[in-house]
């Protein structure tokens, strides 16, 4: 073992501890202990390895220290230490002069940030959530070599300026991000020595555009989130190679107009960036304050996200003449008005169209049905009026369709549910469709979130919506690498628990929610065949009949709303088995009788029983009969309670606290000790007067 040179054991499932004849093998210049189960401590004897010039123990379970005796390792070029959430690393008493390679991510450090002139060699450092503080050392400027800087998500704070980069002549990656405290303060003529392929500077104080970032010329990523950047977007910033991947300016406090070269003021987007329109390009400019209309030379890629602006017009996208490579168009959250252009068939390979809340007028243009590939639509919040267009039957592979709060009118069409099969979240509330729900509704085996509140519905409930498979079943049923994507999370507004609330990781929901509406008829008892149901809400309809008897199968329930209907007969006892059930509301129906005994049923506010005036028991008052006995055999019990051995005790010990309260008071207060004696002695006085005298005038008489 002693002449081994090489050793590569990299995610074998080893376990226990690394044993400490691994110091004897002084040949071994490689070793890869990374990615398995280790545990405990590094072994001292590792500095014996005086050859070594490659250790990797990242991912293991190790704890302690790094020994001191790592410092013999002169030879060391490449170590990994990465995803050892307890390990104590102090790096900076270590002079490691061949150090080329140190990856520390995740593995908490102590101690100061160490001299980097130390370590002259690095050409790759990553310190990314190590709980590293205060101010980044300026010698980390001297590292002529380093090609890699990641110092991400810690608490460094202070301010860098160019002195930090100045003989970083090989650097390509830079990530600064999540460092709330860290200030960029450089020059706006710094012309930086290196040439960056990916800048990460997200999180950080950057105030106005860094200038110097468009000295770069061979970018792939440009990510500048939440780093309460300012002002106007420079036309200048546009100008980057076309191999440019990601823009993410999202999160700041960007003002005015995005402008291209078809508008007034000479301003206009160099086209350089966007010169090959490309789907591998996303956009992230949200949750800014950008204003105006759309340049139609953003719409040149494959990701788009303006939500939560103030952008007002769509119709540059009616002058495209070419197909778009746009996947993913999120513009929701704006001040979008007008009718919606009806010029969507240049955009066949979108798969994700935001348009929520916005001021969107008209009717739902007949194009809309040309995004074939399209996975999730969002059109809610806004004032579209007419009917559903029966083109959006051409949507095959919609699993999204939400149009929540507009003012479409007719019936629920009926190829919702022959054509979108795939269709997993279905929100048509608060707009005035009317009839009964479609039958075809029943066979849509993926629906797990139907939201048909606040219309005009009427007829029963269909009995084979017990069949919706998806909410029989815990999890998510949705398969889309679009809509499970790292940019993207489904989200949607739904009244929850009463109020209207944006949901999120909405494929973990299983939602059902009627209400409001005038819907007839017993509520169906295959319904508590869907007992994957989180949510279910009946309310404010005209169903009347008795509650099923079987409704506690419903066991995932959280919210149950049956309030303000007709419905009549006893409380199910089965009710009260349903121990996750936090928000419930049986209230103004024609409930009787007592209601069933549970926590989970007398637990409840008495408003959730209310307006059923013939039903009874706690939380609401007593049953007939239920009065308390006799009022003389509650004295006797009462009586009987009273004097226990439990009163027996308390009385022993409040005799004894209170004569020894009084005889150490005496003992130890000397004033309280002579006023005692004091009043004992004339009480003794008085009585042997008054005795005496007594005693004389009795005497008297006998006498007399």
């Amino acid at each position: 073992m002693a002449a081994l040179t090489y050793l590569d054991l990299y995610s074998n499932h080893l376990e226990g501890f690394i044993p400490e004849f691994f110091g004897n093998m002084t040949s071994l210049t490689h070793l890869d202990l990374g990615g398995n189960h280790l545990e405990g401590l590094i072994p001292t004897s590792f500095g014996n390895m005086t050859a070594i010039t490659f250790i990797n123990l990242g991912g293991n379970l190790l704890e302690g220290s790094i020994p001191e005796a790592f410092g013999n390792m002169t030879t060391l070029e490449h170590l990994d230490l990465s995803h050892i959430y307890n390990l104590d690393v102090e790096i900076s008493k270590f002079s490691w002069i061949s150090m080329k390679y140190l990856d520390l991510d995740s593995s908490p450090i102590s101690g100061p940030m160490p001299n980097f002139t130390l370590m002259p060699s690095l050409q790759v450092l990553r310190l990314s959530s190590t709980q590293l503080r205060g101010n980044v050392s300026k010698s980390i400027g001297q590292l002529s070599q380093l090609s890699e800087l990641d110092i991400s998500a810690n608490f460094i704070e202070g301010v860098m300026s160019e002195a930090h980069f100045s003989r970083l002549f090989h650097l390509f990656f830079l990530n600064l991000s999540y460092n709330p405290g860290l200030v960029l303060n450089m020059s706006p003529d710094w012309n930086p020595p290196f040439q960056l392929w990916s800048i990460h500077i997200g999180s950080c104080m950057l105030g106005h555009f860094p200038k110097w970032i468009q000295t770069q010329k061979d970018l792939d990523v440009i990510e500048m989130p939440n780093s309460k950047i300012s002002g106007c977007i420079p036309n200048t910033f546009w100008n980057f190679p076309a191999k440019l991947m990601r823009i993410d300016l999202s999160n700041n406090e960007i003002r005015g107009a995005i402008c291209d070269d078809n508008q007034s003021g000479g301003r206009n987007i160099s086209k350089s960036v966007f010169d090959n329109p490309s789907v591998d390009l996303s956009v992230d400019l949200s949750s800014n304050q950008l204003e105006g209309s759309i340049p139609l030379v953003l719409f040149e890629v494959g990701a788009l996200n303006l939500s939560n602006n103030r952008l007002s017009e769509l119709h540059s996208l009616c002058n495209v003449t070419k197909f778009l490579p746009l996947i993913f168009l999120d513009i929701s959250y704006n001040q979008l008005s007008g009718e919606l252009p009806d010029c969507w068939s240049y955009m066949k390979g979108l798969k994700i169209l935001l348009l929520a809340n916005n001021k969107l007028s008209g009717r739902i243009p007949v194009s809309i049905g040309s995004l074939t590939k399209i996975e999730s639509l969002h059109l809610g919040n806004n004032s579209l009026i007419g009917e559903l267009p029966s083109s959006l039957k051409k949507l095959r592979k919609l699993i999204v369709l939400d149009v929540a709060e507009n003012n479409l009118v007719g019936p629920i069409p009926a190829w919702i549910g022959k054509s979108m099969k795939q269709i997993a979240i279905l929100s048509l509330r608060s707009n005035y469709f009317n009839g009964s729900i479609p039958l075809h509704f029943c066979g849509l085996e993926n629906l797990q979130v139907l939201d048909l509140s606040s219309n005009n519905l009427s007829s029963g409930i269909p009995t084979c919506l017990g069949n919706l498979s998806a909410m029989k079943e815990s999890g998510s049923t949705v398969h889309s690498e679009a809509i499970l994507d790292d940019y993207y999370f489904e989200e949607l507004f739904e009244v929850w628990k009463g109020q209207e609330n944006e949901l999120k990781n909405l494929f973990l929901l299983k939602n059902m929610d009627l209400s409001s509406n005038k819907l007839m008829g017993e509520i169906p008892r295959e319904i508590t065949e869907l007992v994957a149901l989180v949510s279910l809400n009946l309310s404010r309809n005209n169903l009347s009949g008795q509650i099923p008897q079987e409704i506690g199968r419903l066991e995932s329930l959280d919210v149950l709303d049956l309030s303000k209907n007709h419905l009549s007969g006893r409380i199910p006892s089965s009710l009260s088995q349903i121990d996750r059930l936090n928000t419930l509301d049986l209230s103004n129906n024609s409930l009787s009788g007592k209601i069933p005994t549970g926590t989970q049923l007398q637990a409840r506010d008495a408003a959730a029983y209310m307006g059923n005036p013939e039903l009874c028991g706690d939380p609401l008052p007593k049953c007939p009969g239920e009065e308390n006995p006799t009022i003389g055999k509650a004295s006797q019990e009462d009586q009987d309670a009273f004097i226990s051995k439990g009163f027996f005790i308390s009385a022993a010990a409040g005799f004894i606290v209170a004569f020894w309260g009084v005889c150490l008071t005496l003992i130890f207060v000397k004033s309280w000790r002579y006023r005692y004696f004091k009043a004992l002695n004339n009480a003794g006085d008085w009585l042997y007067v008054t005795v005496a005298v007594r005693k004389a005038k009795l005497l008297r008489i006998i006498k007399s």
